[in-house]
């Protein structure tokens, strides 16, 4: 029963296939290979049943059919019984050559069905369509192609029948005429000449281990010389690509002799093909194999074709590549082959030829050697074992190449040297120096015009290979370890190779730790053998400024940070304990955060005392001698990079308040003084930051050397040079003037409270006052340079800081203070009244905060002066508009608006410290009589805080009360001035 259901249903699915649905061809399709996994016997009787019963089916509909029939028996092949085979057989021959016309769909899915019963039951198959392969008759197409299939599918079953084939076959390719029998021809050949090869290779496995490959060589001799003479020179293209992919497999079942003989005119023959380029990738791989074939017996002709064979290949590696086409691609696989198969048994002409090419100027032969070069070093390894010296030294010029192609084919060649010890050799350094500044190269590019070429090559795509090797060639090579540590330290400290320092710290770490692993005890820097390492204090300099613009250069901070710590012992003895601790928690805080998040002024904060941890737990006054040195040596090489080198003169000046050596803090600060750049803004306010620093042990000193230095012959001089350009010398002198009253500003802010209140008037607030007033004949000029005002603003501000900071403050009389809350106001009257251009207004009225809070008290006219010209100064400037695409440059108009909201809440700010100095009814009446309530509570929107405290004054009295928590710690526009 269980049979006979299994036949009415595949019945029934048959009868489906009429259907014109090519989706219910399918499913009947699927629903035959079902039944047929739990039934394969029965299913495969009934296909056979009834395409015998039903001859005119259409073949369409018959191949449903046999495409089941093909997929039943491949996966139930071990189970079949012999006379399902022989039904199965019988069917497929007969519905391959029932049609003498080629009808490929439904021929070859016959053919299928044979060769799919044949991997087990090939004597059977072979019985059957020999019948049909008769000696004097040319056979069926597809009796020819079976062959051929079978050949491939069943090597063992299949290789002792082709004697008596190929000797049947021969007379018949003389009697060939049509193309399409020709190329069926070449396809059996090359089909059976690659089983025979692979039936030698395993004679171990072979069922007869006695066949030779010369028990077939006559045979494809004949075969060979009707191919290579006469349907080679056909028209046909198809024709001409299926002898030539016949050739390759047939020479090596030449004889010996006839394939010496023949190479002096085949291989010219296959050469010459390469005219036609959509046939180049069979011709490859066509003449890699004839090429096998002729090393294997030893060719001495083969000598004599070599130059012209390199030429050809060299010209086909030069052609340009697009790797989007796959042909392409496998044709330029084809040719490196064949340049390996030459070099392994020519290595000196080989390389004879190629390295001279790398003299050419020629973009695509200096990338075309590069890449056979790579090739060559892979797959030949013992033959190019003494000419690493030779291919080292050829390496000059291309290392010189500015072109992108050329770069990335070298880095590929580096890779191939270090995995194969060339890089050990003299030479090897400066395969590794290009490696680590092509690392260097900007990691983004903005978009190029369109290029014509197929492959245009970006300075960011070669950074990503050159990043990629060295971290495979530092973590992978293990005889790398020696040539690159610690040798890749030597590029950690230039600064022009920034860009390369997150993988250069990333493979620097991995090569310290496996160092380490192996000499837990003696791992530190050895200097006797590498003179050239950067020294302790070069590296920690040079990695504290790395880490301070910790997200660039993706995530350079916590690369140059966990490089620092695998350092320690190595940077000094001591450090070890407190690195392993510190560090880890500043990577952990980096990787916790952003940019966004992070803040730049806390990071460099913590960066500072960390700084300062370091040198106290050194405790060694010669150590921290030589970090101050280095570091100051160093700043010349931020010139380019102003954010690095103000922390730089940061760090300068946190090492010489650690420094016990008061000499070289006098002839440092004096050397700082004579060589910085005031020219920039940035160089300035570090400067002066650096000064501040310092005066946390060394007020004294830093004071008197500020003096000294304004009346030495150096600032002197540089007046006087800048007076002999007048158009430059007010400019320049008011930037050395402006750096000069920052840094009294700084040494308010950063030296000791219970020190500086007593060196206020005396010395800091006097030369202040000393560089920003300018006499002309005894008369007072005011000056016009937007920077010197900032300067004072920003440097006023700090020392009334340091005042409110101090524990004395309450008892301290600041004589100056009526002078200069009337310089503040004169600064806001001096601005435009109906333009904000710049941030004086806000920053005079944000450092008017603290002087309002400091003693002697204002007088209720001198408060409502202030207030009123604040008030004049600010709420009749014109509100900003919101920034809008179409209004121009949109980042200078946020620009504008950011300064107007700064500018309102600093206007807020001092309107509630004048407020809380004279919280009573009576200030709060002062503030009435000046209009300041008012003005405010008018309707005017005008605060970025939507009016907040003004909307309600007895609440905004309720509110404050005491203090400022802003005297404590100022607002953040005062906090940061830029100079």
């Amino acid at each position: 029963m269980t049979e006979s259901r299994v036949k009415r249903l595949a019945v029934t699915l048959m009868d489906a296939t009429t259907d014109k649905d090519p989706q219910v061809h399918e499913q009947v399709f699927s629903a035959l290979c079902y039944l047929g996994e739990a039934e394969p016997e029965e299913l495969l009787n009934a296909c056979e049943e009834y395409l015998r019963q039903h001859d005119k089916l259409a073949y369409p509909h018959r191949i449903i059919i046999l495409r089941a029939m093909e997929a039943v028996a491949r996966s139930s092949l071990s189970q079949m019984d012999k006379s399902t085979a022989k039904i199965v057989i019988f069917l497929a021959s007969n519905e391959m050559t029932k049609s003498k016309d080629v009808i490929p769909e439904w021929q070859q899915a016959a053919s299928n069905v044979l060769v799919a019963v044949g991997r087990r039951f090939i004597n059977k198959v072979m019985e059957e369509v020999l019948t049909k392969f008769q000696p004097g008759v040319l056979p069926h197409y597809f009796v020819v192609r079976t062959f051929a299939s079978l050949s491939v599918s069943n090597v063992f079953g299949m290789v002792p029948f082709l004697t008596s084939i190929l000797g049947t076959m021969l007379p018949m390719l003389g009697m060939a005429k049509q193309d399409n029998m020709k190329i069926v021809f070449c396809f059996a050949l090359q089909n059976f000449s690659e089983s025979i090869q692979e039936y030698l290779a395993n004679l171990d496995q072979a069922p007869d281990p006695t066949v030779r490959r010369d028990t077939f060589s006559q045979e494809i001799f004949s075969a060979y010389e009707v191919l290579f003479n006469s349907w080679l020179l056909s028209r046909e293209a198809k024709l001409r690509l299926a002898v030539v992919e016949a050739l390759g497999p047939m020479s090596h079942l030449l004889p010996s002799e006839k394939l010496e003989e023949q190479l002096p005119r085949l291989i010219p023959g296959m050469l010459g093909l390469y005219k036609r380029p959509a046939e180049a990738y069979y011709v490859s791989k066509s003449l890699c194999q004839i090429l096998e074939a002729s090393v294997n017996i030893g060719s001495r002709s083969l000598d004599t074709q070599l130059d012209a064979l390199l030429n050809a290949l060299q010209l086909q590696i030069s052609t340009l590549l697009d790797s989007s086409v796959p042909v392409q691609l496998k044709n330029h696989n084809e040719v490196l082959r064949c340049f390996t198969v030459l070099a392994a048994s020519f290595p000196d002409r080989v390389l004879a030829f190629l390295l001279p090419k790398l003299e050419s100027s020629n973009e695509r032969t200096r990338v075309g050697t590069l890449t056979i070069l790579r090739q060559i070093i892979n797959s030949a390894p013992s033959q190019m074992e003494i000419k690493k010296p030779f291919i080292l030294s050829s390496m000059k010029l291309p290392l010189q190449d500015n072109s992108n192609k050329v770069k990335r084919a070298l880095v590929q060649v580096i890779s191939a040297m270090a995995h194969h010890g060339y890089l050990e050799q003299p030479g090897g350094e400066a395969m590794v120096e290009f490696l680590v500044r092509q690392c260097a190269l900007p990691a983004e590019q903005l978009p190029r015009r369109q290029s014509l070429e197929a492959e245009d090559v970006t300075d960011s795509q070669v950074r990503d290979i050159s990043v990629n090797t060295l971290f495979l060639i530092s973590t992978t090579v293990d005889r790398m370890s020696e040539v690159l540590w610690p040798y890749l330290l030597e590029f950690v400290t230039p600064v022009h190779l920034t860009g390369a320092l997150t993988p250069l710290c990333r493979s620097l770490v991995h090569l310290a730790a496996k160092n380490q692993e192996e000499q837990p005890k003696d791992f530190h820097l050895h200097y006797d053998n590498n003179a050239n390492l950067p020294s302790p204090c070069a590296l920690m300099s040079r990695l504290l400024v790395v880490a301070s613009q910790p997200y660039g250069g993706e995530g350079r901070g916590s690369a140059a940070l966990r490089l620092l710590n695998v350092l320690s012992r190595s940077i000094h003895p001591t450090l070890e304990p407190l690195w392993n601790k510190k560090l880890p928690e500043l990577v952990e805080r980096l990787e916790a955060n952003t940019k966004v998040s992070l803040s730049q002024e806390e990071w460099e904060d913590t960066l500072l005392k960390f700084l300062q941890e370091t040198l106290m737990t050194i405790s060694d006054c010669s150590w921290t001698c030589r970090l101050t040195s280095e570091m100051c040596r160093q700043l010349s090489s931020y010139n380019g990079s102003s954010v690095e080198k103000n922390f730089l003169y940061k760090c300068v000046g946190t090492a010489l308040a650690a420094c016990a050596n008061k000499d070289l803090v006098r002839k440092t600060l004096q050397e700082l003084l004579e060589t910085a750049r005031y020219q920039e803004e940035a160089e300035r306010e570090g400067l002066a930051c650096c000064l501040g620093l310092c005066a946390v042990t060394y007020l004294d000193e830093t004071l008197a050397k500020l003096e000294e230095f304004v009346k030495s012959d150096v600032f002197r001089k540089s007046a006087g040079l800048f007076s002999i350009f007048k158009d430059r010398s007010d400019n320049e002198v008011e930037k050395v003037k402006g750096t000069l009253i920052l840094c009294y500003g700084y040494v308010a802010r950063y030296a000791p409270t219970e020190l500086v209140l007593a060196r206020i008037d005396a010395d800091i607030l006097r030369n202040i006052f000393l560089y920003f007033n300018t006499k002309v004949l005894g008369i007072k000029v005011e000056t016009k340079d937007l920077s010197l005002k900032l300067c004072l603003i920003q440097s006023i501000c700090m020392v009334c800081q340091a005042i409110c900071n101090s524990a004395q403050s309450g008892d301290f009389t600041f004589s100056h203070k009526a002078e200069l809350v009337s310089q503040m106001m004169d600064f806001i009257k001096a601005e435009p009244p109906d333009s904000l251009r710049t941030p004086i207004r806000q920053r005079a009225m944000a450092t008017c905060v603290y002087l309002v809070f400091l003693e002697p008290s204002l007088s209720d006219a001198e408060t409502a002066e202030l207030l009123d010209t604040c008030l004049s100064g600010v709420l009749a400037l014109p509100e900003a508009e919101t920034p809008r695409e179409k209004d121009g440059p949109v980042l200078r108009a946020r620009q504008e608006e950011t300064l107007w909201r700064d500018t309102l809440d600093a206007l807020e700010g001092l309107l509630k410290g004048v407020l809380q100095r004279d919280l009573t009814p009576r200030g709060l009446q002062a503030m009435f009589e000046v209009g300041a309530l008012e003005a405010l509570c008018g309707g005017r929107t005008w605060s970025s805080r939507g009016g907040g405290l003004w909307s309600d004054p007895q609440g905004a009295c309720r509110g404050v009360g005491g203090a400022p928590s802003s005297v404590a710690e100022p607002p953040s526009q005062c906090r940061r001035l830029p100079g």
